[in-house]
């Protein structure tokens, strides 16, 4: 049951993902060429300093979900109350501060961008842009972390399908009929507010939740661990561009803002491929069934890391040619910047290595035993692209991404290997190696063969990604297959009994 719920988060969170990834690229391109690059930079600028809010929830999320697999896995539907009414009136609060959070926000943030934008200009979009956010907050998060602990990503996933190919299509015709960049953005705002609201009536009414029968307080554990976790999450995504905008200018995070957009496919991707593992990883620590934990991870690991690493080379080398076809005719600012295309693309290669691991470190709630590699990560982070980007720009910046990543990673690998699955550290190294050696040696040669190959259009960029993608295939997947013959046997098995299952139900 466990494998058939995992196999159906990650098929219908790949498709939220390529969703996702098509439309998060349809609509910036639309409002690029309609607005410039320098709102396209404002809009997203604001969209990170909104984020920012979700600090107060101080990593309560995955604390919730690790909460609430003991009382799911015997069903005990009181328990589960008690969690969940806790967690609402936590999220109740931060809603309140929000407000407070973005009223300061309306008066401070237009000031650093009254250079170029009238105050009264940014001020509106950013009231606007923040109304998905405290809808969030206020009517659903709640339930879209029981349905993640119930294993059931495939919900809050389809719903996002809808409300993704809804907002694009709406942008498009609003854009098109000429309305303003505010009404744009207002008609994205409660196209997401649906979200939420789904969420919220597909849970009371699945599971009949009634916060009324609960009467004794629960007290949430580990909530102040959980946030030096979430506070580096928030940096990892967040701090680049609060750095440009503070340091540069809109039109620098407008460049960076659409190399983001394709590590952050690639991201969302990835994201996908872990999508509900945390939740199948977590009732199997629940129950204590160490043998069947260490099985199931190493063949999801082999698994995952031979598909992150396809993704990756591809991404290596398609990301300067798509961003040039994709700028194509925008003349206000430089896109071409094949340095910063590299080091930002490792950086979430890095990222993407670890995430297994801080599923797993999510599913145990060692939030207290890893905090302090969290913070280090944090200052780490901020120290080195504050000091390099007065000199480097926006290089800079992503430099201190990727060193920030990489000491975060190697923290997660040693605490997963050694407390939660008990094994030798040795086993996650050979295989960052190996990893490392096939970029190593198919990124020279995919770039060598692209040299011939000139990208003026989304159908040569398509041509070559092609390409790319079957030599990447191909090497990555001789080389894995042979090399860890008994994690792909012991995988193929494993989905062979999930479809005996389909058929004989």
């Amino acid at each position: 049951m466990r494998s058939k719920k995992a196999v159906k988060n990650i098929i219908t969170s790949l498709l939220q993902q390529i969703v996702t990834v098509i439309c998060g690229l349809i609509v910036p391109r639309a409002i690029i060429g309609t607005f410039g690059s320098s709102v396209n930079g404002l809009i997203s600028s604001i969209t990170q300093f909104l984020s920012y809010i979700t600090l107060l929830e101080a990593g309560i999320g995955p604390v919730i979900k690790s909460a609430l697999y003991k009382p799911i896995a015997k069903k005990d539907k009181t328990q589960i109350e008690k969690i969940l009414k806790a967690s609402q009136k936590f999220f109740r609060v931060i809603s309140g501060i929000f407000i407070v959070y973005l009223i300061a926000l309306c008066f401070i943030y237009p000031l650093i961008v009254s250079t170029e934008f009238e105050i009264g200009y940014t001020m509106s979009l950013i009231l606007i842009i923040a109304i998905s956010t405290f809808a969030e907050y206020f009517f659903g998060m709640v339930y879209k972390l029981y349905l993640q602990a119930e294993q059931k990503t495939y919900i809050t996933s389809t719903i996002q399908i809808g409300t993704t190919i809804l907002n694009a299509i709406l942008v498009i015709i609003l854009i098109k009929f000429g309305l303003s960049i505010q009404m744009v953005k207002l008609g994205s705002a409660f196209v997401f507010v649906l979200r939420p609201i789904l969420q919220n009536i597909y849970v009371k009414k699945k599971y009949n939740i009634n916060f009324k029968n609960v009467k004794e307080k629960y007290e949430l554990k580990q909530k102040w661990d959980g946030l030096a976790q979430h506070i580096a999450s928030v940096v990892h995504n967040n701090t680049d561009i609060a750095i440009l905008t503070i340091f540069t200018n809109t039109a620098e995070v407008s460049v960076y803002s659409v190399y983001l957009y394709v590590v952050t496919g690639m991201k969302n991707l990835v994201q996908a491929l872990i999508s509900g593992v945390d939740a199948s990883f977590g009732d199997m620590i629940a129950k204590e069934e160490q043998g069947e934990l260490n099985r199931s991870f190493r063949i999801y690991e082999f698994f995952y890391i031979t598909l992150i690493t396809i993704i990756y080379i591809i991404a290596l080398v398609m990301i300067i040619p798509f961003v040039m076809v994709y700028t194509k005719g925008v003349i206000d600012a430089n896109y071409y910047r094949p340095i910063f295309g590299i080091i930002i693309v490792l950086a979430e290669f890095v990222w993407s290595i670890r995430q297994p691991y801080n599923e797993l470190v999510k599913a145990a709630a060692h939030f207290k035993e890893t905090r302090t590699g969290a913070w280090i990560e944090v200052f780490t982070n901020l120290i080195i692209s504050i000091v390099l980007v007065f000199k480097l720009g926006m290089i800079g910046v992503a430099i201190g991404t990727l060193v920030a990543m990489t000491i975060r990673t190697i923290e997660f690998m040693y605490h997963t290997s050694k407390y939660i699955l008990k094994r030798r550290l040795i086993e996650n190294v050979k295989r960052v190696i190996i990893l490392a050696l096939e970029t190593l040696i198919i990124v020279p040669i995919c770039f060598y063969i692209s040299s011939f190959i000139e990208v003026n259009s989304y159908i040569n960029w398509i041509g070559l990604a092609a390409i790319v993608g079957i030599i990447s295939l191909l090497g990555v997947g001789i080389v894995n297959s042979i090399i860890y013959r008994k994690d792909l046997k012991d995988l193929l098995n494993m989905i062979k009994r999930i479809f005996k299952r389909k058929e004989v139900a």
